[in-house]
């Protein structure tokens, strides 16, 4: 038995709506390794129980797996918004919200990630965009997240920081998935390929923000919790 197997069967179960999620992932898509996972699902469950925050931001729903995990434990009338850029799972995302009984607790809004960022800047922020006139109906309601879970695309880590970190109030959390990638990050001659390079730039700048401070954490490939002071 292997580590993560060992961890796993010592730590509590997903449970029958995450068997659910993690068996559609399998058989609809051709990226199941993407899914969370029992353990880092079940860290995310208590870290947020933990936090007690009362909205969350979510980059890269994929299958709704870590969606469900977070949203589960939210505070009575909290919320999250989650964001994916492939239409093609909205049925299965939707399907499993509804499975868990999460459909009033999470907004899926589809598209690409550093858009919707940009346009939530330009209404939330004063100054930081356009001055669009509000929210569209999707977003009623929203306000600055108490968490920000990052698992979108790697290369764009770094754009996703520097977008997210206004929207996030004082004392929040940015939780960002894959930061040591495979160990890619810290070989000896850092492979040069763009979702290596996002990665590993994404954790310089965290590790040099004094705005923050963080820690990685070498669960599954690597989780980088970061505190906004």
């Amino acid at each position: 038995m292997d580590q993560y197997r060992y961890i796993e069967s010592h730590s509590t179960p997903q449970g029958e709506v995450l068997d659910w999620v993690e068996r559609q992932t399998n058989i609809r898509t051709n990226h199941a390794r993407m899914l969370s996972g029992a353990v880092q699902g079940r860290f995310l469950m208590m870290l947020t129980e933990m936090i007690r925050p009362s909205r969350i931001l979510e980059l890269g729903t994929f299958t709704g797996y870590s969606s469900i995990c977070l949203a589960s434990r939210l505070p009575e009338g909290g919320h999250l918004d989650t964001l994916e850029i492939n239409d093609e799972l909205e049925d299965l995302i939707l399907e499993g919200f509804a499975r868990a009984g999460l459909s009033d607790r999470i907004t899926l809004h589809i598209g690409d990630c550093r858009k919707t960022l940009e346009y939530l800047r330009s209404v939330l922020l004063p100054g930081s965009g356009d001055g669009e006139a509000g929210l569209t109906s999707e977003w009623q309601g929203a306000g600055l997240y108490d968490m920000v879970y990052m698992d979108a695309n790697k290369r764009e880590y770094p754009e996703y920081y520097g977008l997210v970190f206004d929207l996030v109030r004082p004392g929040g959390y940015i939780l960002a998935d894959n930061v040591l990638w495979d160990g890619k990050v810290y070989e000896d001659e850092v492979p040069a390929d763009r979702q290596t390079q996002g990665i590993a730039r994404f954790n310089d700048i965290v590790a040099s923000d004094p705005r923050v401070e963080s820690v990685i954490l070498p669960l599954r490939d690597g989780l980088n919790l970061i505190r906004k002071k």
